[in-house]
């Protein structure tokens, strides 16, 4: 097990961002909203500011070579320098919000246990086995990808009551938003996990990523995939029920 190396300032630089962007959003954009969901939007804002970006800088970073691996990465491929840099703003980000739970939500367990171990994942992946990181950068694309789309339509549905507006796009965003999510979360995503798996179980990733690493990711990565699916199985069944309570009223 290596010893944590911090060899850039990326990951204080990020922490110092997504700090000031959730202050901004508590106390200026959100200011005159009511305390429940002037903290839950401001955390909404810093997940759209986390969320674009990472796929961008994700997809950039698995598409660039180096010079010393220029063979097509695999699941236990080295990281490169712009890998790293990507998984310290996700860890950033992370951080922040874990800390937006634990001052203002500190009995939703579920969002921190979340938090803490993407953040295992993260940190060990970054700081001590120094590989990895190709697996979980598509992850990362695959869970961000619908990012935009979940927080706008969860910013709507915070105001959905009091502004017609919020309500319409509610209402307008929740069909696409849940096929899209279906997709990524439901079929793509757990296809690709099953990748993994097979290719860990294999031990086609020889000693680069050790047991106790590769167990550990999988585990909290099918747990994420399956509260994912319940999730969105949840939201549907939501949906059909309103639809069916309008129809009535039609």
């Amino acid at each position: 097990m290596g010893i944590p190396s911090f060899q850039t300032l990326a990951l204080p630089t990020f922490f110092f961002f997504f700090v000031s962007s959730y202050l901004l959003a508590y106390f200026r954009i959100f200011h005159n909203w009511d305390p429940k969901h002037r903290a839950e939007a401001s955390s909404c804002f810093i997940s759209l500011t986390h969320g674009t970006p990472a796929v961008f800088m994700a997809i950039h970073a698995l598409t660039t070579q180096t010079t010393k691996s220029p063979s097509p990465p695999t699941f236990s491929s080295p990281n490169t320098f712009l890998h790293n840099t990507v998984l310290e703003f996700s860890i950033s980000y992370f951080l922040i919000d874990l800390l937006h739970y634990l001052i203002f939500f500190p009995n939703d367990t579920l969002f921190i246990l979340h938090h803490l171990a993407t953040l295992y994942v993260f940190f060990t992946c970054r700081f001590i086995v120094h590989h990895g990181s190709f697996a979980l950068l598509v992850l990362l694309i695959l869970a961000e990808i619908t990012s935009f789309c979940q927080n706008v339509w969860t910013l709507a549905g915070y105001r959905k009551a009091d502004l017609p507006v919020a309500g319409k796009v509610f209402d307008l965003m929740s069909l696409p938003f849940f096929a899209f999510y279906t997709i990524v979360r439901g079929i793509i995503g757990p296809l690709f996990v099953y990748k993994m798996g097979v290719f860990y179980i294999t031990q086609m990733a020889g000693d680069s990523i050790p047991v106790w690493a590769w167990v550990s990711w999988m585990i909290v990565i099918v747990t994420a995939i399956l509260i994912s699916i319940v999730w969105v199985f949840d939201h549907w069944i939501d949906w059909f029920k309103r639809r069916k309570a309008m129809n009535k009223l039609a």
